[in-house]
């Protein structure tokens, strides 16, 4: 299958409060159901036994949604014993209106700041380095080829120690998949579904644009059975003495 770009209706300005939050609510179902906050944290899980006890360890959640992986790591951490802060960046208000409210009734306030920013700017927003992590889950996709690579290169840019690319495989299995489970559902939340799997990735695609961009430290892992795929890695030399 050729990757297509459609818009999709949650990405609007104008896209309808309701609809929204309903588009929200299906992609935290997918998200815990079908392994995509369990992506971010196994990757986690192998590299805490070189973080340090003294100060949390940061991450940056681009095109954050309404933050429900962040919220589901910031758990995974405290339930080990670590402080994890998250920043979770979107560029579209009412999605970060209800990211809001998703954070209060979770009571993560305290572990994830929310920011409304563009993703592709964010090096001249915080700067070189200065997350220790920086994940992207289920947002690239949203971009067109050119910015899926500016995207990625901003995530390495702005990460000290590693980086996880986190989204959705592209396969006439996946596609027949989200099909009936969106069987009944609104139309935003029919055709984003749907059109989301159409821009999704190959194995080929990825492991290509890591090697366009010399991220020969990140490894592509996918499980086709669910439709999700991990680029990921931790720097060469990545531990103790390279948190300062």
């Amino acid at each position: 299958m050729q990757r297509i770009f459609v818009p999709e209706h949650m990405d609007a300005p104008d896209a309808d409060r309701e609809e929204l939050d309903n588009a929200l609510r299906l992609i935290r179902t997918v998200n815990r159901r079908l392994g995509g906050a369990r992506a971010l944290i196994r990757h986690l899980k192998a590299w805490s036994a070189r973080w340090p006890k003294d100060r949390p360890i940061t991450m940056l959640d681009l095109g954050t949604g309404s933050a429900d992986i962040p919220v589901a790591a910031v758990r995974w951490a405290r339930s080990r014993g670590y402080a994890l802060r998250v920043t979770g960046i979107d560029n579209h208000e009412t999605t970060l209106d209800l990211a809001r409210e998703h954070l209060e009734r979770e009571g993560m306030t305290d572990a994830v700041t929310l920011v409304r920013q563009d993703a592709l700017g964010l090096v001249d927003h915080f700067g070189v380095r200065s997350f220790d992590y920086t994940h992207a889950g289920m947002f690239l996709h949203h971009l067109p080829e050119i910015e899926v690579l500016t995207a990625l290169r901003v995530m390495e840019r702005l990460s000290r120690a590693g980086l996880v690319w986190n989204d959705l495989i592209r396969s006439r299995f996946a596609y027949a998949g989200i099909w009936l489970l969106t069987v009944g559902s609104s139309e935003m939340v029919r055709h984003d579904a749907r059109v989301s799997v159409l821009k999704g990735f190959s194995r080929l695609e990825v492991v290509e644009y890591a090697k366009r961009l010399d991220l020969n430290w990140c490894r592509y892992r996918g499980s086709p059975w669910v439709g999700r795929f991990t680029l990921a890695g931790e720097r060469p030399g990545a531990g103790p003495g390279a948190w300062s």
